[in-house]
């Protein structure tokens, strides 16, 4: 009888169902059910009576609940008590950082000094590749990352979604509207970084375009927000993209932002670690990440 087979079956009987369960746990479902059916095995009676509408305990799984309740407090107060030895010892845990995260940042550091008042977080920024390889080196704890991607020797794991949100000149005639429908944006040039120094969105960008039945045109490139907004909102019609958390703290003369639709751009950040069991610090990171 696993410690982890104990956790799921806990949280299916909380939940009384396993897609929610699954959803709390960070895992997919089909985890869950595979651990439940094997405590099922070796105790060789069923927990729970299954059926399509719903999910109850049996009377076996009614039992084993106090004491898996038992036995899963006595680890986390275990731990606890490393927990706190380590948080004594620790010191600063850092933390890779991406570019246009906004107030999503803000939220993470906040949660993270409630969790771990004790340590100290470093944020360290750099490109993606060198951000990752320092993940792997050891020289960071974790980085954020915009895009789905896969890593050798790192863990990815998905966090929030943030919707692109379009950069439009605020004397054009589309500035005017509440939401921006993707196909109208096809007769005016896009500046974007190209996709060497920022795949995932340059990919997002044009592969909306094309859902929306148009190939973007391509204007100058992306450089400096500074500078790319305001030859949008001073030059040549033209748009850009911008993450929401990160639009709504840049209010600039010239410009507006307005949501996508037809369709809704949006972008996955995931937070990479090593695939070690995460010391205190960085078990309270991840759940500060995934609270925000």
């Amino acid at each position: 009888m696993e410690i982890r087979q104990l956790r799921y079956f806990l949280t299916v009987a909380e939940e009384l169902h396993f897609g929610r369960a699954a959803e709390r746990l960070h895992i997919v479902q089909s985890a869950v059910s595979q651990q439940v059916r094997r405590l099922e095995r070796e105790l060789d009676v069923p927990l729970f009576d299954r059926t399509t509408r719903s999910v109850r305990l049996t009377e076996a799984g009614r039992r084993l609940l106090p004491h898996a309740r038992e036995v899963l407090a006595a680890r986390s107060r275990a731990r606890a008590a490393i927990d706190e030895l380590r948080a004594e010892r620790a010191g600063t845990l850092r933390l890779g950082s991406s570019s246009g995260l906004g107030v999503r940042l803000d939220t993470v550091l906040a949660g993270f000094a409630r969790l771990a008042p004790g340590a100290q977080l470093e944020l360290v920024t750099g490109t993606t590749d060198d951000r990752l390889k320092r993940v792997r080196s050891g020289e960071l704890d974790a980085t954020l990352l915009r895009g789905e991607r896969t890593e050798p020797e790192l863990e990815m794991l998905p966090l929030w979604q943030d919707p692109l949100m379009v950069a439009l000149p605020a004397r054009h005639d589309l500035a005017a509207r509440d939401v921006i429908d993707m196909a109208d944006l096809a007769a005016l040039p896009v500046r974007l970084s190209s996709r060497s120094r920022n795949p995932a969105l340059y990919d997002l960008v044009t592969r909306s375009c094309r859902a929306a039945g148009f190939e973007p045109r391509f204007g100058a490139e992306f450089t400096t927000a500074q500078d790319t907004l305001a030859g949008i909102g001073f030059g040549k019609p033209s748009w850009t993209v911008f993450y929401a958390p990160h639009a709504e703290q840049l209010p600039v003369p010239g410009v507006v932002f307005r949501p996508l639709r037809d369709p809704a751009p949006a972008m996955r950040t995931y937070l990479a670690v090593r695939p070690d069991p995460p010391r205190a610090g960085l078990r309270a990171l991840i759940e500060a990440c995934h609270a925000a």
